[in-house]
């Protein structure tokens, strides 16, 4: 690998011209040495929402419901002081998404505000809570209108509109209304009135995830091999293996090491540059690379049950239930959609390149890497003009013509769907690689899978359409599949009749 440093150099000159240079933060680490200038006002105090560990020597480890002030404000991390508990007159960074200000809205330990409708129902049925657990959620089908999630006695979730008044209180049934949701949920906590009486808010057990590793990856995401430890292998692929990993002792991540020659460097620091900033809940988050010496490792966050594909094959619909297939294809929808607002393709859309965490949490890996690697595979369809694909799930104008656009994205979520209803069955089960493109022009199209409800199977049809202006953008394909959610609507106790 003699040379490797100083052609890796060279070509992150030519692309990104502050590369390389000594005073360049990717190629040296920033001056942290010294505390930030304080710029909070003085007294202005967050709780923390979750227990966060220190990952570095200069974070600061603390529980859900210490006191912080924060000294300075950066966009995704903080320095702050801790008040109380384990953290009290300490200082150090912490992650700004574990912690609200204190009496706001989002410091209430039952306010769930972005959690769908049937993440709220697995979430009150799971074993930490009792009868009476309960949070308060937006509404999916009424924006800027609220939900109250309860469950039951007979561990069934029970769902009532929260309607506001017009001089901004509250109240689920019309005979009492509340100024604040606080005053509505201590109400309903020591009097009947639904159908359960309120007890303690829902258990938060998974904390978000932090933006990056550390405040000192941030800027700074070429981090030396040392700090990495792979741990188990999670699986392999035509571009190299991927491994459970630990960073710094402390956090856990998923490794993806890349094999010699699969990719060139030069295109992968152009495309990790903006994979670095596509953050957003379904998308998988790139943490940190080390590209100094080959095998390239790219650092992302670990998802705990791997690729949708294994999962639905493993699965075979001995706990998944068409609900949560469906809620599996809002997720990813989600994601994409996000890409689709960034003006952002990913090109090789798939259950392979989905990853799934606990509570069937889906997140879209891999997004702008296909152009990068060298496919080499049986697989793959090779163009005239040299592009491969991975035929059964690309467009017929990618292949032909060598038109990727969010559109033929659209296509391969047609065929993502399909595999997701089929648990991971093979698109175009009957058909080789050759047939599938000689008829895809002819107008052929998969049939209606097995069990598969008409709804689903028309929003497939949807993706599938011959023009790709006629297929529907992502954003519509997430309300549609979280629509089907809101088909059923009996789940909603009607509280105004009381």
């Amino acid at each position: 690998m003699e040379g490797f440093r100083e052609r890796f150099i060279l070509c992150c000159q030519s692309t990104f011209p502050c590369f390389g240079d000594p005073a360049n933060e990717f190629t040296k680490p920033p001056n942290r040495e010294l505390p930030p200038t304080p710029v909070e006002k003085p007294g202005c105090v967050y709780i923390a929402l979750y227990d966060y560990t220190a990952r570095t020597e200069n974070d600061l480890s603390f529980n859900a419901g210490d006191k912080l002030e924060p000294l300075r404000k950066e966009e995704d991390w903080w320095y702050a002081r801790g008040i109380t508990g384990i953290s009290a007159n300490k200082e150090g960074y912490i992650p700004a998404n574990y912690v609200a200000p204190e009496e706001s809205l989002d410091a209430e330990p039952w306010y769930f505000p972005e959690t769908k409708r049937l993440e709220a129902e697995k979430m009150l049925m799971s074993q930490e809570n009792k009868n009476g657990a309960f949070l308060i959620r937006n509404c999916e089908s009424q924006a800027g209108e609220l939900s109250l999630s309860a469950l039951l006695q007979n561990k069934k979730v029970k769902h009532f509109k929260i309607r506001r008044l017009d001089n901004g209180g509250y109240f689920v049934s019309r005979i009492q209304s509340f100024f604040t949701l606080k005053e509505l949920v201590e109400h309903y906590s020591n009097v009947d009135g639904l159908s359960v009486r309120l007890t303690e808010p829902c258990k938060k057990t998974m904390a978000p995830e932090t933006h990056g590793l550390s405040y000192n990856t941030v800027d700074q995401w070429e981090i030396p091999r040392s700090s990495l430890k792979l741990l188990k292998k999670l699986g392999a692929g035509q571009f190299g293996e991927v491994y459970e990993g630990i960073w710094n002792d402390s956090t856990a991540v998923a490794v993806k090491t890349l094999k010699p020659g699969s990719m060139d460097t030069k295109d992968f620091l152009r495309e990790a540059q903006i994979m670095k900033k596509l953050r957003h809940p379904k998308l998988i988050q790139l943490y940190a690379v080390c590209t100094t010496e080959e095998p390239i490792y790219i650092v992302t966050e670990l998802m705990s049950n791997g690729s949708l594909l294994e999962y639905l094959q493993k699965d075979r619909g001995a706990s998944l239930q068409m609900s949560d297939q469906i809620e599996m294809g809002s997720q990813v929808a989600s994601g994409m959609a996000f890409i689709e607002l960034q003006n952002y393709i990913h090109r090789d859309l798939a259950a392979r390149n989905v990853l799934v965490g606990d509570n069937n949490v889906c997140k879209v890996a891999d997004f702008g890497l296909a152009r990068v690697f060298q496919m080499e595979n049986e697989n793959v369809y090779e163009a005239k003009e040299g592009g491969k694909f991975p035929v059964k799930w690309t467009a017929p104008e990618a292949i032909h013509e060598n038109k990727f656009t969010i559109k033929s994205d659209v296509w391969s979520f047609g065929i993502l769907l399909y595999e997701i209803v089929t648990f991971g069955q093979m698109p175009y089960p009957t058909m080789t690689n050759f047939q599938v493109i000689q008829q895809l022009p002819k107008g052929y199209r998969m049939p209606c899978p097995l069990n598969c409800p008409k709804y689903l199977y028309d929003i497939m049809s949807e993706c599938w359409k011959d023009s790709p202006a006629d297929r529907p953008t992502f954003e519509t394909l997430q309300w549609k599949l979280e629509d089907c959610f809101d088909m059923d609507v009996s789940s909603y106790d009607d509280t105004n009749r009381y």
